[in-house]
């Protein structure tokens, strides 16, 4: 099967299912706003969902499975930071703690 079979088949169940469990929150939309809500369409969806899944996809293709997924899971340790970069978001104890584990966690599982 292709990486982009993949993507699509993901992609269609992960929709069906946020439609689903997001349906009582479908009026708050508009009050979002048009900047938004384009940031959620290319950050969220183009970025993150399509070019991440690629990537991933081709990974798996590519190289030993152990060695891909202790990456792959290091999505919390980027959200994190990236809220701290452009989100503004302060850096807590509890931030701090989860990044060097998370960090200790992939060191662990590589070596």
């Amino acid at each position: 099967m292709s990486p982009q079979v993949g993507i699509t088949i993901r992609t269609a169940v992960a929709l069906i299912v946020l439609a689903i469990v997001s349906f009582p929150q479908w009026k708050t939309i508009p009050a979002a706003g048009s900047k938004a809500l384009l940031n959620i369409i290319i950050g969220g969806g183009i970025i993150a969902g399509a070019v991440g899944m690629l990537c991933f996809y081709m990974a798996i293709k590519g190289a030993a499975l152990n060695r891909i997924m202790p990456i792959a899971f290091t999505s919390p340790l980027f959200g994190a930071l990236m809220g701290v970069i452009i989100g503004g978001e302060s850096f807590s104890v509890k931030s701090i703690i989860g990044t060097v584990l998370t960090v200790s966690g992939i060191i662990l599982l590589t070596i």
